[in-house]
């Protein structure tokens, strides 16, 4: 029995390649755990239908709260399941709360734990999503490696080079999976449709923003000198902003206003957010796995970041890191205006069949008598 956990949405989209590698091998039992970190709306049945996977087996019902009253919460609900229902292995994907609590669960019941997006790191220990990192990779047996980085960071941390399994990104398995399914979707139905057919009719083509990161949203400063920024960019491009919540409350809460030019809009579900971005003359975000994405796809990316734990994007990819000077971001969104952008390439094995090298993997040891 394999458990595969997931906690968010963007969780999902990474076990979802891995299940549906499952279900083509056959021969392999697995469940999928829900642990409740993050009630989503758009999480329902049509969502787990595009991604090509049932809905889950088992839902938590974690909730929210500080980082330690998620994270224990979900170690004692895990434990639970875990106790009744003993799985061979764990998988564990990305950086959560979750990835962290469920991977120090299943290693004290010793039960192998297989982390894929092993390795990542950012250098920066102000970010939860680094602590989580580092913690489930010190514990996890096998380590799925999206980078070059990653096997050069586990290596370093010590680990055995027969647990390290360089095998692609399996967020860039679904990406070209859901990219596939739109092309025969009616995306005029999409809210934000109207302003990419208006806007892709112009010569420049228009830019997508996301923002959501405490250490650019939570500073009235930082924040402000951001607005600034797009403000001025998007009197050359039009600009159309998704709004995290929390970024639309300190928005309000620090009194910054946006121009008329960067059009405000809701969280989009991936497939609509998927259709807006993938034609956009540039993205700004301070997303990682969008920094990922747009490289997958060949669009210029502006990270609104002093680093990035995904430096293939950067070696390799449309990715330049631009940190918050609001001069810097604007030169780098101007560079691309002029056709002067990165043009980068896609990372070797980002070819949409690591969740089939993980399957085969976890197929091998179980033919082994491991875990």
């Amino acid at each position: 029995m394999i458990y595969l956990v997931a906690g968010a949405r963007p969780n999902f989209m990474k076990i979802a390649p891995i299940v549906r590698a499952l279900q083509t091998l056959g021969g392999l039992i697995f469940r999928i755990i829900h642990t409740g970190q993050h009630y989503d709306r758009e999480m329902n049945d049509v969502f787990f239908e595009e991604l090509g996977i049932p809905a889950p087996d088992v839902f938590m019902g974690a909730g929210g709260g500080s980082h330690s009253q998620q994270t224990s919460r979900i170690m004692i609900a895990f434990e639970e399941l875990c106790l009744r229902e003993r799985p061979h292995i764990v998988v564990v994907v990305g950086d959560v709360n979750s990835t962290l609590a469920c991977s120090i669960v299943a290693k004290k019941l010793d039960i192998p734990v297989a982390h894929v997006e092993a390795g990542l790191r950012s250098g920066d220990m102000r970010m939860p999503e680094e602590i989580n990192r580092l913690v489930t990779d010190s514990i996890s047996d096998f380590f799925f490696v999206t980078e070059p980085s990653g096997v050069a960071h586990l290596r370093h941390e010590g680990k055995e080079d027969a647990a390290i399994h360089y095998v692609g990104h399996v967020m860039v398995d679904n990406l070209l999976y859901q990219v596939e399914k739109l092309t025969h979707a009616d995306t005029s139905v999409y809210e934000t449709s109207l302003f990419k057919t208006a806007h892709l009719t112009n010569e420049r083509g228009y830019g997508v923003v996301t923002l959501h990161r405490p250490s650019n949203v939570d500073d009235p400063e930082t924040l402000g000198g951001i607005s600034s920024a797009l403000n001025d960019i998007a009197s050359e491009l039009p600009l159309i902003f998704p709004v995290h919540p929390r970024t639309r409350v300190n928005l309000d809460k620090f009194d910054i206003h946006l121009g008329p030019n960067v059009t405000l809009v809701g969280p989009q579900a991936y497939m609509p957010f998927l259709n807006l971005w993938k034609d956009a003359t540039v993205v700004l975000t301070d997303s990682g796995g969008l920094q990922e994405e747009t490289t997958a796809l060949g669009v210029p990316c502006i990270t609104i970041r002093d680093n990035t734990e995904r430096p293939v994007t950067v070696e390799e990819g449309t990715n330049v890191l631009a940190g918050t000077d609001p001069l810097r971001i604007i030169a780098e969104v101007r560079r691309v205006l002029r056709g002067e952008g990165k043009k980068g390439r896609r990372p070797h094995l980002w070819d949409g069949k690591a969740a089939q090298r993980i399957v085969q993997i976890l197929a091998t040891e179980y033919a082994r008598g491991e875990p």
